[in-house]
């Protein structure tokens, strides 16, 4: 990619020549396809969700999460365009508040309040996408920072497990998950699916290429699927690559963001998929055990020890990642690029989890008699 062309680049002030750079080419495929998943969000030119809007929203956002260079860039292709502050403006930032700070507490009635103020569900998940993708944003911002200097030196005290739902049933009446496990669960969308019919032919190739179709998260993100497909490819490029960080210990890593943000449904996926990895399922129970306020690391491993605590350090808004957090994981061996795995697989999911925790929730599938 040409450096140009990378705005995380830009921001982030990174040398051509450092490991730094090099990593990130190495991680070609999630940096090309990360600056795509922003290219479609302020690329688009639609009526649901009009540019004026979704900038002056970028900015709020970008501020919440104390990243000033990136509120800066949002704020300067703000003020070419025109806009004012309507109760759907008002309806939005209240939801963009809500994702940002604490996405466990959103339920349908939310939904509901932007559909009241005008939004329609394309719009209203184009909103939830621009939210988390933000989040995911400042996120990597903070981390490449970080990793040139650009960190607290002081110590913070350690992230702790936020607290999930724990109501017994869904809006819908089925059997909610109130503890979190590493059981196969399904996910019902409190904002309808869209219908594969009402798809074209090229649109449903593209969800069958990525294995969407039948799958009501998919084909609700599918409502803006350009931003769906270049949110694909980002994850794709981040946990399905050779070298670096082993890819249980990136699982690890969106199970512990899962944990801070009290995302149960994406922590029983990826905590499955670490154990299976890495062979450690007592270590990974032992992790989605940890009740609300308790340290997250407790017990582990010196290495997961560390990889926990710099994971969660960068999964609260705004980010607390520290010098002491690089220096652990590097510690344990961890080189620029697997520094830069662990970056990406936890912020992706403070991606994930809002998605999930916003538009939807789990629920325990019927056992087979």
């Amino acid at each position: 990619m040409n450096q140009a062309d990378d705005l995380l680049n830009a921001l982030a002030d990174i040398a051509p020549d450092s490991d730094l750079a090099q990593a990130r080419q190495v991680r070609h495929a999630a940096t090309q396809h990360t600056q795509g998943s922003y290219a479609v969000l302020f690329g688009q030119q639609e009526d649901d969700f009009p540019l004026p809007e979704r900038l002056a929203l970028a900015a709020q956002l970008a501020e919440w999460h104390d990243q000033p260079g990136l509120q800066a860039h949002y704020l300067h292709l703000r003020s070419s365009q025109p806009g004012g502050v309507s109760e759907r403006d008002r309806a939005a930032e209240a939801f963009a508040r809500r994702l940002t700070f604490e996405p466990v507490s959103a339920a349908p009635a939310h939904i509901a309040e932007l559909q009241q103020a005008g939004w329609s569900p394309r719009g209203i998940v184009t909103l939830a996408q621009l939210v988390a993708f933000i989040s995911f944003q400042s996120r990597l911002l903070a981390g490449l920072r970080a990793l040139q200097g650009d960190v607290a030196q002081a110590d913070a005290p350690p992230v702790v497990a936020g607290h999930w739902h724990d109501a017994p049933h869904t809006a819908s009446g089925k059997t909610a998950v109130t503890a979190f496990t590493q059981r196969e669960l399904g996910w019902e969308p409190w904002l309808a699916a869209k219908p594969l019919a009402e798809f074209s032919a090229d649109e449903q190739a593209t969800l069958a290429k990525f294995g969407h179709s039948d799958s009501d998260y998919f084909r609700l993100l599918a409502r803006n699927l350009p931003l769906l497909e270049q949110r694909t490819l980002t994850d794709k490029g981040i946990f399905y690559t050779a070298g670096g960080l082993p890819r249980a210990e990136r699982e690890l890593a969106a199970t512990v963001v899962s944990k801070v943000n009290g995302c149960i449904y994406c922590a029983s996926v990826h905590a499955r998929k670490a154990s299976q990895l890495a062979k450690q399922d007592d270590a990974i129970q032992k992790l989605l055990n940890v009740a609300p306020g308790a340290v997250l690391s407790h017990g582990q491993s010196p290495r997961w020890q560390a990889l926990i605590a710099f994971a969660a350090a960068l999964s609260v808004t705004p980010a607390r990642l520290t010098q002491q957090h690089i220096d652990a994981v590097r510690d344990q061996g961890l080189d620029t690029l697997a520094l830069l795995d662990l970056i990406q697989s936890s912020a992706f999911f403070a991606w994930a989890n809002r998605l999930m925790l916003t538009l939807g929730e789990p629920f325990l599938p019927q056992q087979q008699g």
